[in-house]
């Protein structure tokens, strides 16, 4: 009998849902607005973390950076961040790595493949009639043995070249199309400020670099090639090629003694790639929850919408309620009736904004890897639920507790 008249009592909600249509759909606006924003946003967040972790991925395993001062912060909670600019700069001018460094990690055999170092500055790029701002890489021709750099047409330099500073050059994606638009340029001349360089090869797209110039303005000089032409020989990073990801600890261990023979723990920072990634990652994760949160406000003006309509409903309906009280419902049965208005309202809301959410992303994934999870439908679901009830409570008590003869009598 009980279940009988709570699908009864759902069907007369229904219904009432029904009959004001336009209303309702007004009402449930807010809900749908915010589970449509929570699960975008939160769509987004996870694209990207998604979308980094491929990028590293595609960077090269197993790899190792040797920098200048420290480039993380611990924070209080044992986690790491990356330092502010007062340390990089601190690092950039103190920098003490040399070439002995470099003599020194290739000895560690056991752990370590290959080794490779880079000098880096930013200079003009010229081609015929047009200019580009661009990186210029000095590096050895172990570097793409470290990282997974693949090409678009020709390659890198040879030892050949590294060893008898050629005047060659590899330029990234960007590069290429900015000044040679459609045309390969590999054995074409490139100008770097006022000296020319010949291209060995194009790099194949590979996107920014988290917060430093994009991987596609790099242009790659032998190292010699660039302390000839710039009058530069600094080493302003070091990488290193570990034999397994099982060796990543042993092997920064290893450099970390080896490096502070020489110098202080402040002096350098050694890392691997997950270090950066698990950083990253962190951040974004932090902005996710940040945006989802502010989105979520927008769930709570749904909720108060509900309750307002579903107030003014109580008002429209007392004579309703009346006669309902007159025929024999309870106050439980009116209290439960406008609860499930509510959460029907919410609940409709919340499918409609998932629906919207997911079309969103269908359309953004064409430019943006966006990425829906179920935790995140599934909690913007569950607290639209939640809204629809929580703010049905006053109205459906206020349903409840009207006497049945001044609810008849009222006009």
């Amino acid at each position: 009998m009980e279940l009988n008249n709570l699908k009864n009592t759902f069907l007369v909600a229904l219904k009432a849902i029904y009959i004001n249509k336009g209303r309702s759909l007004l009402t449930m606006l807010g809900v749908i607005i915010g589970v449509a924003s929570v699960v975008l946003l939160t769509a987004i967040g996870n694209g990207l973390q998604s979308y980094i972790s491929d990028q590293f991925e595609s960077l090269g395993s197993n790899n190792i950076i040797i920098a200048p001062g420290q480039i993380f912060t611990t924070n209080k909670d044992g986690s790491k961040s990356f330092g502010g600019p007062e340390s990089r700069i601190s690092g950039a001018s103190n920098n003490k790595l040399k070439f002995s460094d470099i003599t020194d990690i290739k000895k560690l055999r056991e752990h370590i493949s290959f080794v490779s170092y880079a000098n880096t500055l930013s200079d003009k790029a010229y081609f015929q009639t047009k200019e580009k701002s661009v990186t210029v890489v000095g590096t050895t021709e172990d570097y793409i043995k470290i990282y997974n750099t693949k090409f678009t047409s020709g390659g890198f330099f040879t030892a050949v070249d590294a060893q008898g500073g050629e005047r060659v050059a590899v330029i990234g994606a960007k590069v290429a199309s900015e000044l040679y638009g459609k045309t390969d340029p590999t054995g074409k001349k490139i100008k770097l400020g006022t000296q020319q360089f010949t291209i060995r090869g194009v790099v194949e797209s590979m996107g920014g670099s988290f917060g430093g110039p994009s991987l596609d303005d790099y242009v790659y000089l032998p190292f010699k090639t660039m302390t000839q032409a710039y009058d530069s020989d600094k080493i302003v990073q070091i990488f290193a090629k570990v034999k397994s990801k099982e060796e990543i600890p042993i092997a920064i261990s290893a450099i970390n003694k080896l490096l502070l023979k020489r110098m202080k723990e402040d002096d350098f920072s050694v890392f691997d790639q997950t270090e950066i990634l698990k950083t990253i990652n962190q951040i974004l994760g932090m902005l996710t929850i940040g945006l989802g949160g502010i989105a979520a406000i927008s769930l709570v003006v749904g909720g108060i919408g509900i309750m307002n309509i579903m107030l003014v409903s109580v008002t429209e309906r007392t004579r309703e309620i009346g006669l309902r009280k007159a025929l024999g419902a309870t106050p439980n049965q009116i209290l439960i009736q406008f609860l499930i208005e509510a959460a029907l309202l919410s609940v409709l809301g919340g499918l409609l904004g998932i629906i919207f959410a997911w079309l969103g992303v269908l359309g953004i994934q064409s430019v943006f890897p966006a990425k829906i999870t179920l935790d995140a439908v599934l909690l913007a679901f569950g607290v639209s639920l939640a809204v629809g009830l929580v703010f049905g409570v006053a109205p459906a008590s206020r349903a409840s507790k009207l006497s049945p003869i001044e609810a008849l009598r009222y006009e």
